[in-house]
């Protein structure tokens, strides 16, 4: 049996039955919110939320796995990435389950020096299991969300070596490179950062 979500996808019975599956109590979520300010951003009627990494440190270690299983990388250095998530810039948002027990999916949020009200998202990953369910679009539909409302940005940034159609489709056009690392420093050239497309998108 499949089931429709809220975001045009589908999930067997089975996958959706383990998606359920543990999760914190209610007691804890709530003080979680209390410290962050805000609820999660929640996909009404869907057993899915977005959160800040920070708030929920213990999904760090399912992060990590799932950001290394696309771009391999020391386990320290990729948490140590990751537990520098905040609640300004840099800040780690990751999609998950209702119950809080399982990681779909991963984007951060990186400060531009030169440009205080945008950011630049990096680290865009979606489990190879849930890919093609709209997933991707959902992070980054909240993503923009939570720099507008909490962050108080008005202009996004990325890098893509081959999606670039997908973020033509969420409303990302191309632009000049930018730097991350101030005005007066650049990226080495390499082949991979040849085949770079930029793209922005006002928010």
């Amino acid at each position: 049996m499949w089931l429709r979500t809220t975001i045009g996808g589908f999930l067997s019975l089975s996958s959706f039955c383990a998606l359920h599956r543990g999760g914190i109590t209610q007691e804890e979520r709530n003080r979680r919110e209390h410290i962050m300010g805000l609820p999660p951003f929640n996909v009404s009627g869907s057993p899915f939320n977005v959160v800040p990494i920070h708030q929920y440190p213990e999904l760090m270690k399912d992060t990590c796995a799932l950001i290394n299983s696309e771009w391999p990388r020391s386990e320290t250095a990729r948490m140590r990435s990751l537990e520098a998530s905040c609640d300004s810039l840099p800040c780690s948002l990751v999609l998950t389950t209702e119950g809080y027990t399982r990681v779909i999916a991963h984007c951060k949020l990186s400060p531009i020096p030169s440009k205080k009200k945008a950011c630049f998202i990096e680290s865009v990953v979606v489990d190879k299991s849930c890919r093609g369910q709209g997933f991707g679009k959902l992070i980054m539909k909240f993503a923009e969300d939570y720099c507008r409302v909490v962050l108080d940005l008005n202009v996004l940034y990325l890098s893509t070596v081959d999606q670039d159609g997908f973020y033509e489709r969420i409303g990302y056009e191309f632009c000049e490179p930018i730097s991350m690392y101030g005005p007066r420093n650049c990226e080495l050239p390499s082949l991979q950062n040849a085949k770079k497309k930029y793209m922005k998108k006002i928010l």
